[in-house]
Order: C-alpha cells, then structure tokens, then sequence
C-alpha cells in the first residue's frame, strides 16, 4: 500500500399512546433547534493510499496520532461543542436525577466455589466498582475480601477478573487504571485478608489454573512493552508459570514459559488443570471460528504437549476429571455436541459423544458451554434467543431440565466445582434485575441472592417478532414496552443490536434503555442479527468476512419492520450500537440516512481499511478480514462507513461516543468520522453531528458509576431531544 500527502481537498470518495405521563414533542422541538452553534473546523490534509491499484483518499489523517497538540485541541474543541449543543436541551438535570437513581441498582453474580468458601461479586448504591465478598458455606456470613474502590477516589481503579484456587485459600485478581484492562495479577488470602508479595503486570484478560495444593499456578501474561518489536507488546499471549513465594520473583518476570513458544502472535492461548492436577489442557483460540486443544502429562517424565485436535475449522472448549476430558464443539454439528475421551488416549477416534446436538444450541459463552459440578453436566443451552439449562450425568444421560424464571438469560456464567454439592446462575431479563439461583443436582431451584431495584416487571411486556431480511431469511427481534402499547405509529423507539464475533444478543438488564426509556412510554427493540450465537456457527458464519453485509441487511429490515409495523415512524427512530456494534450504526446510517432520526454510535470501528493497524485489532482479522488482502478489499470497502460519507446528504442526529485509554477500538474512527460528516453532511442544527471523548475510560469495561452517569445524561438528552420526549 503507497501513500501521499495531497495540498488541495477533492470529494471523499468515497398512536402508543394519547401522551406521555411526561409529555411527547415533535421531534427536536426542544431544545438547541435554532442554536446558531457551530462545530469547530477540522483541518484537511489528504492521504492517498492505493489498495491493490484502488486509490482512497483519507483527509483527515493527522486524527490518528492521538499524542498530537493538533488531535488534542480537535478533541478538547469537540467535546465543548457537545456539551454546548446538549447543555442547551431542556431537561437535563430531571434526566441526571433519573439516572443517578436507577444507577443505584445494584448488581451481583454468582458465585464461584473453593472448598468451603464461597466468593461472590456485588455491587451496591454509589459504590464505583463491585466488591468481592467471601461468605464460609452456602448460607454464611458475608465479609468483603477484594474492594478496589479504595484504590481510586474516582473509581477508574476496576477489578478485571479473578479466579480462586480450588481450596479457596487464595484468590489471584487483576486491576488496572483507566479502563486500560492492562492489568496486574495479585494474590489475596481468604482467611486472613492479607496481600502476597506477587504483583505481575500485563496479565490482561488472565486465564489462571491453580495446583491442587495452592503452591502455585499457570497463567496468561503479555510481554511487556521492548521485550518485543513496537505495538507487538499488544498480542504474543503465552502461559507461564508462577511458584507462590519465589524468592526475588514477586514480579513475575523469572517465570517459566510454558506454552506459546511460535505461537501466531495473535493467536489466544487459555490454560486448565485437571482435578488431580495431573493434566494440562490448553486451548488456543485462532479467532472466531476455530480453536485448537493440547494436552500434556504434568505427571510423564519431560512430558511435551500432545494435539487432541488436527487444525480443522471448528471450535472446542475442554474440562477434566479424573483422568477423562469433556469437549464441547461443533465440529459437523453447528449447534454443538460433547464427547467424552480418556486424557491417556486423547486421538480423535477414542471421542464418544455422550450429549449429541439438539434443536438448541450449547452456550459456549463464560464457562465454555458445560461445566461440571458435583460430578455432573452443567450445560447451558440457547433456544430462540433465551436461557435453558439442563444437567447430564458424566456419561451424557439426561438429569434433569432447570426451569427458568422467565424468558430471559443466564449471565456470568454458572457457579460450583467438582466437589460442590449444588450449583449457582445469575439470571436477569429486560424488566428483571439481576438475581442469582441456587440449583441441586437434581434441578431444584431456589433464590440465593438478589438485588433491590422497586421496579415491577409487570408492568412491561416482551414481545419477540420475526422478520425477514433482504435476502429472505427470518431474524428474530424483541420488542419491549409498557404493557398495553398501542401502535400508532409514534411511538420513540430505541433499536439496538451487534450482530458479530459469535456473541449473541439474549434478554438482559439495563437500568437506562431498558427502564429509562420505557418510564416514558418508549419502545426498546434489541435485534439478534446474523454474526451472532442465538442459531448456531451457520448463523455466526453468515455475518462475517464477505458475508458482513448480511449483519447490516438485517438491522435496516429491523427498522423497517418497526415503521411498517407502526411502532414508530423515521422520525420517532433512533440505533444504538457499540463497538462492533458501532460498526453496525456507522453502515446503517452510510446505507440508510433516511432510516433514522438519530444515531448514538459508541467506541465505534468506522475506517475498515486501517482497523487493524491498531490497539488490539489484529485479532479480529479472521472475523473481519483485512483490506491489506486483495481478495478481501473489495467486499470490506464495499461497506467501510468511513469510505461511503457522501456530500451533501442529510444524515441523522448522531452522537459519537469514545474513550481516551480504550486499548480494543482506536479512538480514531470516531474522531474522522465526526470530522468526516461535520464537514460534507447537509444537516442543520437540528441535527448536529457530536463527538463526545471521555477521560480516564477505556472501552467500557470497569467503567465507574460516576462516569456511568455522565455518559447515559448526555446519551439521553441527545435521545429524548432528538425523539422528541420531555423529560
């Protein structure tokens, strides 16, 4: 790819009900419509690449070097022109009250077991991050054990992950600053409250496996920034191995590598021990669509690891006991299946399938589908976009079938150990906060914990739809109201959705969309686009690579459907969508502009053609492709939203949303965009086009309350302006 630099610019080329409790205006007659305010002007500079003898032109460049005083002042320019533009709407301090109320519901997960300990995270009120708590049996008292609020008077100090040794003894977790998730790995004891000597950094993400006996562990670490070349320090995930205690090696930095000598840099090795801790099992993500297992003899003298899978494009997730390995994949079953293979024999001819496939799909999310506890199957199911749960003995004969609370999802994974004598689910839905379940081994389900919202589920209803999408295939869709909504064609609809990496779109709890919205007689439509889980890897692979397209087709029939429908009309209509999701929002509003009245596009991916020369992004590749391959340009420009802006159209309302210290999505693609469609959209100021850059936050992840509230003020201002809802 050749580049030059350009001194001239050319063309880029590139009724509900009769009212609301609150009240229902035309859309964007409150507030800021006959603002005289500007955005400021972004300087031109043209890069030209050639892709394969296709030449694009990039004006906006310089937007890329982020450390820059010119980006600096751009972003410093643009966030005091959004918080102008959304100052001016009426309101806004009713929405902060709202908001600050509903961020007050609490959150809490199920909980993970370590010989008579039983850890749980919560969340509570005001607190900026949740707080691990460790209770000694299933109906003990609580003490809190890990609480990084502390850390941080802001609270952009967050806890990433943690995982406790199987006696419960210890726990290892990580932190980080920022919302960066570049974290450091520490070790906490549980009786005691007190913190070891280790403090390894960059241990983003860490997968750890404790030894039975708690002496030590093998876990996933990066290298560190000059250990490798330039932007490198991002990928090159290896598992090492860390003795507790060593002397002069608290850091970490003397550990021994155990596997990813070779290793495709951007390929995702994850670590786990077997109950005996004989076996070693390590599975190696190679993006989206295949992974391969290795498994060594801890016990064999100078046992090396042996492949148990031979490079086929499927995905497999793994778990021991005693001596046998459990393997969920979908190898020639799309909705997967699991065998059963003695650790000694591991050869693909010795699998038994032991729980074939069914009509619904294994939920491979979290704890990689199946989990075993108190020597049974856990395994979790996805039917039409919801939660099921049913339990298997060791040899695959059907248990028993878990009933649900409702129609919604099972989150954080599902709670218990080998030993445990019962399991755990967190279980939540869009008018249902999150509770967690206590399940026998035999079924029965009974409340374990929950948190206080004073909302009454009854008064919502949830309805799923199907449509059909252009090329005919039928995409479900919830819709979610108050109960008796009348469709008259009026109503504000907020639709979202993904639609990519495998990730499915399943009933959940928002304290804002889902309650927010809704309190003012709004609609939430939460789409499951192709790319996702909810059927299957068919249904993932149909929205990926030079299928992609098929994800944004079925969002605008989404939107269609609820305008033909008489939800809402064009005018009542916003999308909402982050990170691949903003991808999502940045091709619906390029293809549709007529579509939509407004559009909040959050830590988006925009420019396709450089993605990858960023943060992160190499791993995504397999999912995506890259322009850099001639046989994948053409069908990645065909959508790239940076590359299809055209002067002179009017676009929606659109809010832009980023973060300073995201290490996934580069804050970059929503810098150009914004300055991109500042600069050649005919819209007027009743539809601005808004950058918001937030400070000391990342992608999301960790994000604290405070910030939490800032973000979802100015998101519903701009929204409620826009559709029209007075506060």
């Amino acid at each position: 790819m050749q580049c030059t630099k350009l001194l001239q610019f050319t063309i880029f080329s590139l009724s509900c009900l009769a009212a609301f409790a609150q009240g229902r205006l035309a859309p964007s007659s409150a507030g800021a419509k006959a603002s005289p305010m500007k955005p400021p002007n972004a300087k031109i500079e043209i890069v030209v690449d050639d892709f394969h003898g296709h030449k694009v032109a990039d004006p906006y460049r310089w937007l890329e070097n982020a450390g820059s005083p010119e980006t600096q002042k751009f972003v410093a320019e643009q966030n005091a022109y959004t918080q102008q533009v959304l100052d001016a709407v009426p309101g806004k301090d009713t929405l902060r009250t709202r908001i600050e109320q509903l961020q007050t519901i609490g959150r809490v997960e199920a909980p993970k077991v370590g010989g008579k300990y039983y850890f749980y995270a919560r969340r509570e009120g005001q607190q900026n991050q949740p707080v691990i708590y460790v209770r000694e049996g299933v109906q003990g008292k609580d003490r809190a054990l890990i609480d990084v609020n502390a850390l941080a008077p802001d609270g952009t100090i967050a806890l990433d992950w943690w995982h406790p040794s199987h006696d419960g003894r210890y726990v290892a977790y990580g932190t980080s600053p920022n919302g960066s998730e570049i974290s450091t790995l520490q070790v906490i004891e549980t009786a005691t409250g007190k913190l070891l000597p280790e403090k390894i950094w960059r241990t983003r993400a860490a997968n750890v496996a404790w030894l039975p006996d708690d002496s030590g562990f093998y876990y996933t670490k990066y290298p560190r920034p000059g250990d490798v070349p330039a932007g490198q320090e991002m990928y090159n995930r290896h598992v090492f191995f860390h003795k507790l205690g060593e002397a002069g090696n608290a850091d970490g930095l003397k550990d021994p590598l155990i596997f990813g000598e070779g290793l495709n840099p951007q390929h995702w090795p994850n670590v786990h021990i077997s109950n005996d801790g004989k076996w070693l099992l390590v599975n190696v993500n190679e993006g989206w669509t295949k992974s391969e297992l290795f498994l060594k003899n801890l016990a064999g003298p100078a046992a090396k690891f042996v492949p148990v899978t031979s490079g086929k494009n499927f995905l497999y997730e793994g778990t021991i006991l005693d001596g046998h390995l459990y393997l969920v994949t979908n190898e020639d079953a799309p909705r997967y299946h699991i065998f059963k293979v003695d650790c000694a024999n591991p050869e693909r001819a010795n699998w038994k399938e032991i729980v074939p496939q069914s009509d619904a799909v294994i939920d491979t999310s979290g704890e990689g589908g199946s989990l075993i506890i108190g020597r049974r199957l856990f395994v979790k199911y996805i039917k039409d976009a919801a939660s099921q749960l049913a339990i298997f003995d060791l040899n695959g004969k059907h248990v028993a079938d878990v009933a649900m609370p409702t129609l919604g999802s099972i989150f954080s994974g599902v709670g218990g150990n080998w030993e445990s004598h019962e399991g755990f689910f967190g279980f939540f839905s869009y008018a249902m906060p999150p509770t967690v379940y206590q399940v026998s081994l035999d079924g029965k389900v009974t409340g374990w914990a929950r948190v206080e919202s004073g909302i009454d589920p009854a008064k919502y209803q949830v309805e799923q739809v199907w449509f059909k999408s252009k090329d005919g295939t039928r995409v479900p869709m919830f819709v979610v109201s108050k109960k008796g909504l009348v469709k008259d064609g009026k109503t504000p609809t907020l639709l979202s959705g993904y639609g990519g990496f495998n990730v499915g779109r399943m009933p959940f709890f928002d304290r804002n969309a889902m309650l927010l919205l809704l309190e003012h007689g709004g609609i939430y439509a939460d789409v499951q686009l192709r790319g996702g889980n909810e059927f299957g890897e068919e249904w993932h692979r149909s929205g990926m690579l030079e299928h992609k397209q098929n994800v944004f087709d079925d969002f605008i029939a989404a939107a269609e459907y609820l305008v033909a429908q008489k939800y809402t009309d064009k005018e009542h209509l916003a999308i909402q969508g982050g990170s691949n999701g903003g991808l999502l929002m940045g091709a619906a509003l390029t293809q549709r502009p007529d579509l939509f009245r407004a559009v909040v596009c959050q830590v988006p991916l925009l420019d396709m053609l450089r993605y990858q020369n960023f943060q992160i992004a190499k791993l995504w590749i397999p999912e995506y492709g890259s322009a850099e391959d001639p046989k994948q340009f053409d069908f990645i420009y065909a959508y790239s939203p940076y590359q299809h802006v055209k002067k002179g159209t009017q676009y929606p309302a659109i809010l832009f949303m980023t973060a300073d210290s995201d290490t996934r999505v580069d804050p970059m693609h929503a810098k150009k965009m914004t300055a991109l469609l500042q600069a050649q959209a005919a819209n007027g100021p009743d539809r601005p086009i808004l950058l918001r850059v937030d400070t000391k936050a990342g992608h999301g992840i960790g994000k604290p309350v405070g910030k939490l509230v800032e973000d979802n003020v100015d998101l519903w201002s701009f929204v409620f302006w826009q559709l029209g809802v007075k506060p």
